[in-house]
C-alpha cells in the first residue's frame, strides 16, 4: 500500500515544486506543437502565485503538468521528494487524490446533488478531510449548503467547486481561469474565497488567468508567452481583493 503524501498539518519544506527545463510537446513532425519549452520554476509553501498569459501561451499545460493531469516530454518536475516527471499513472492518481485540489472555469457540479452532497463526494475518499460543512463555511456558503446547483448563482456554484477542491485539505490548489465565466462583482467574491483558503490553510495556490488585474493579489507573478516564462515579479504587498477593478 502506498504511503500517504505529507498533509498540510505536517511541517512543510519551503520548496513544494522544483521545475527545471520542463518541456511538453504535442504531435510530431509538421504537426508538432511545443506547448512548454524549457520552463524553470520554484514554488514555495503558502505562496499565492498568478500565471498570466494569452490563450495558447502554455499556462494551462503548465497547470496540467504541476497537477499531475499530464506528464512532461522532457525536463525535471518534482513535488517535494516525489519525481512527478517519471511517475506512473497509479502514482499520479495518488498524488492528485491527496495533494492537489482543482478549480476550473466551469463548475462541474452534479445537478442532482446539493452543495453539501457535491462536496461530500470528496470527503468520502480523502484520507483526512474536513467536513463538507467546514469547507462550505470557508467559502461563505453555510446558508446555502442544502441548495441544488440550479438554485445557486454562478458565483455560488464556483464557490461550491472551491469547497469541493479544498475539502481534502490539499497542499496545492490549482485554479484555471476561476473567474472566466463570471461578472466582475461575482469574480471578486470567488477570488476572495480563494485568497481566504490560501491565507487560513497555508495552501500553495496557483491561479492561471489572462486577467492581469488578478496579478495584484499575488505574492509572485509569472508571465508566459509561446511556452516560455517571459517575466517574473514579486509584489511588495498583496492587493486587497475588494480593491481589484477590471
Amino acid at each position: 500500500m502506498t504511503s500517504h503524501l505529507s498533509s498540510p498539518d505536517q511541517p512543510l519544506s519551503d520548496s513544494v515544486f522544483q521545475v527545471r527545463g520542463l518541456t511538453k510537446i504535442y504531435g510530431e513532425g509538421d504537426a508538432e506543437v511545443r506547448a512548454l519549452n524549457g520552463i524553470d520554476l520554484d514554488c514555495r509553501a503558502g505562496e499565492f502565485i498568478v500565471v498570466l498569459g494569452a490563450s495558447g501561451s502554455g499556462k494551462s499545460t503548465l497547470l496540467n503538468l504541476l497537477g499531475g493531469l499530464d506528464t512532461p516530454t522532457a525536463g525535471s518536475l518534482r513535488y517535494r521528494d516525489w519525481d512527478l516527471g517519471q511517475a506512473n499513472e497509479a502514482r499520479l492518481t495518488h498524488y492528485r487524490r491527496e495533494a492537489v485540489g482543482f478549480v476550473f472555469q466551469f463548475y462541474n457540479l452534479i445537478p442532482s446533488l446539493t452543495a453539501r452532497e457535491n462536496v461530500a463526494l470528496i470527503t468520502e475518499i480523502a484520507p483526512d478531510p474536513m467536513t463538507a460543512e467546514e469547507a462550505l463555511h470557508l467559502v461563505g456558503l453555510s446558508e446555502r449548503m442544502d441548495h441544488f446547483p440550479a438554485q445557486l448563482s454562478g458565483g455560488e456554484q464556483q464557490r461550491v467547486a472551491i469547497a469541493r477542491a479544498i475539502a481534502k485539505r490539499p497542499a496545492v490548489l490549482m485554479c484555471d481561469e476561476p473567474t472566466g465565466a463570471l461578472d466582475v462583482r461575482t469574480g471578486i467574491t470567488v477570488l476572495a474565497a480563494i485568497e481566504r483558503i490560501n491565507r487560513e490553510l497555508g495552501t500553495l495556490t496557483m491561479v492561471i488567468t489572462h486577467n492581469a488585474v488578478v496579478a495584484e493579489m499575488a505574492d509572485r507573478v509569472f508571465t508566459l508567452s509561446d511556452g516560455h516564462i517571459t517575466g517574473e515579479r514579486c509584489n511588495a504587498q498583496r492587493a486587497a481583493v475588494n480593491s481589484l477593478v477590471w
